[in-house]
């Protein structure tokens, strides 16, 4: 069979029906592979970003695999930023470039190019892939192609790059004849995996758990990674211990969950810092304890808790913040022993402890409290969205302010799903990271909610949207301005907005989307807003709403640096802080020197 054949069908074998791409000769073969298959649909999109950022959404709702192609030369580095999002987040995906024929392929030589649109792929990317490899040799499609799937999702999850070129694609191959990596000595090699979750573990986590008070559980991204979401959900209820969560950990547990004590970090809610600040425990779940989540001093996070990081990347452990316990596993691993070995033992009362992170909750919502008569305050409008959500709805946000009030005040429901771009963090990766969760599950409604910045960086895909019909609630909080640096200029550049406002336009939002077939409308008044969601959410197809806000709205509140993350700006009244504190407030280290 033809070789570009093998590879949609060894595609259509990992659980795979869609593959995100835009086309180019060197693909050609490939894409035309899929022509006549039933089991296999193409999204062409308008810019191979897209592609990587739709078939990471694809993996990150189906569980599996995102697939996406791209030509050689541009096309193959236009996906480099997609790559590097699902390197960063751990998804799993495989990317496919062509390239041109090995007889046109420069190798060592000193000239800068022999055939059209030649670019190493391979040396390019490999700092942000689990595995890059060029198949020169057509008998070895089906040991790179199996290899490369097994290091996606083994371990770690991330991406990994095939580059196949033209005369490899359109070889002839006998399958039954192909080398298999499964079973071979590189396989055993690389099947590297943590040691067996120890009892001595179990036991110690136990023991300082016992004697704690005020324990607080970190869900982090390796939660979802790990298919662990079951597991950390009967841990919470047998135990009543409450939750914070990172960026990436956010749909861990439902919002709406009594246990859920919010969004910590530098655009965390107070409560949620506050609480964390005073814990006494700190069970760590699949999380690399950042500087976005530990704020610039992490010798203060947390200060007073004894710490059990759990992480399957044993280089997280002990990486940022020094630990009491590092416990090297996968997590889902760690919960069911740790579940087990709760079986016959009687729950703590935390009721105080939870009645202190109640009054936090209450005493310091986020948002901004003084608006004008009429103007939409961000927080209060993810409030209402997230009210009139339902259950299985799959959210999907883009990067800037917008991203962090939905963080902060969107409270996931039962079944809902919450796509955030983590340490990438690329402007533009909403729509087309809905696409692919659309594709991944078909039916559910998707809501994007992005900027007026972000959502122009990849706004050519609204035809993509339109094209296939699919269920994309879009809203636009559009504050005519690139807000998150916007506002960083205005703390840190006495209010110079270079580039956020000057030099800075949007142009007609609800225009575009009617250009590309979308319905679309503005929102513009805090009073209708209720019924226009609700018009949006109930509407057949795809909507765009333009959520119009004043072009001062910050994130409040906001973690300066050089503060624990407990002391947030706007900072509170003097005396305040200390106040509700039950540790004893941050005083920076006497170092000594001058």
């Amino acid at each position: 069979m033809k070789l570009s054949d093998y590879v949609i069908d060894f595609i259509g074998k990992q659980g795979v029906s869609h593959i995100f791409e835009m086309i180019g000769g060197a693909i050609a073969h490939l894409l035309d592979a899929t022509y006549d298959r039933e089991d296999m649909d193409c999204i062409s999109v308008h810019h191979e970003q897209s592609a990587a950022f739709a078939a990471e959404g694809y993996a990150r709702v189906n569980g599996k695999l995102g697939v996406a192609m791209a030509t050689s030369g541009p096309g193959a580095l236009n996906l480099l930023t997609g790559i590097g999002s699902c390197y960063f987040d751990s998804v799993p995906s495989l990317f496919i470039t062509g390239q041109v024929n090995t007889y046109e392929y420069k190798g060592d030589r000193p000239v800068r190019q022999i055939g059209f649109q030649e670019t190493d792929i391979v040396s390019i990317v490999r700092p942000i892939v689990k595995y890059a490899e060029m198949v020169t040799d057509p008998a070895q499609i089906r040991y790179q192609l199996e290899k490369a799937v097994f290091l996606a999702g083994h371990g770690r999850p991330g991406p990994v790059l095939l580059d196949l070129p033209m005369n490899v694609q359109r070889a002839e191959i006998e399958p039954d004849q192909l080398e298999s990596f499964y079973g071979s000595s590189e396989h055993h090699a690389l099947r590297v995996t943590p040691k067996p979750v120890s009892s001595r573990d179990i036991a110690r986590t136990l023991e300082l758990l016992g004697q704690a008070s005020r324990p607080v559980i970190l869900a982090g991204g390796g939660i979802r990674s790990a298919d662990a979401t079951a597991e950390l959900r009967e841990l919470v209820e047998r135990t009543g211990i409450p939750v914070v969560h990172s960026l990436l950990g956010l749909d861990a547990l439902p919002g709406t969950h009594p246990a859920s004590a919010g969004l910590i970090g530098s655009y965390g809610n107070r409560y949620s810092n506050l609480t964390v600040a005073n814990s006494d425990f700190l069970l760590i779940l699949g999380s690399r304890l950042d500087t976005r989540q530990t704020g610039t001093l992490p010798e203060s996070f947390a200060r007073e808790a004894v710490k059990v990081h759990v992480d399957i990347d044993a280089a997280e452990l002990n990486e940022k913040v020094r630990v009491d316990l590092a416990v090297h596993a996968d997590v889902k691993s760690f919960l069911t022993r740790l579940l087990k070995a709760l079986h016959d033992r009687q729950p703590k009362d935390y009721k105080p402890w939870h009645g202190v992170i109640s009054n936090y909750k209450t005493r310091y919502p986020s948002g901004t409290p003084e608006l004008a008569s009429g103007a939409i305050e961000p927080n209060r409008f993810m409030e209402l969205l997230s009210d009139r959500s339902a259950a299985g709805d799959l959210i999907v946000l883009d990067v800037g302010q917008h991203q962090m009030w939905a963080s902060q005040s969107f409270r996931l429901r039962e079944g809902q799903r919450l796509l955030n771009a983590g340490g990438m963090g690329a402007m533009g990766f909403a729509l087309p990271a809905a696409i692919g969760a659309a594709k991944a599950a078909p039916g559910r409604r998707v809501i994007v909610i992005a900027g007026d910045g972000g959502i122009q960086v990849n706004i050519q895909e609204l035809n993509t949207v339109a094209r296939h019909g699919l269920p994309i609630k879009i809203f636009v909080m559009n504050n005519n301005n690139l807000g998150m640096v916007r506002q960083f200029q205005d703390m840190y550049f006495s209010g110079r907005r270079q580039s956020t406002v000057n030099s800075y336009s949007c142009p007609n939002l609800p225009a575009i989307a009617h250009a590309y077939g979308l319905k679309a409308f503005t929102i513009d008044d805090v009073s209708k807003a209720p019924e226009q969601i609700e018009a949006a959410l109930r509407a057949e197809g795809s909507v765009l709403v333009e959520v119009k806000l004043a072009l001062d709205t910050t994130v409040t509140p906001k973690l300066a640096v050089h503060h624990p993350v407990e002391n947030m700006s706007p900072e509170l009244a003097p005396g305040e802080l200390e106040s509700v504190m039950i540790i004893e407030a941050w005083k920076k280290p006497d170092r000594g020197g001058v």
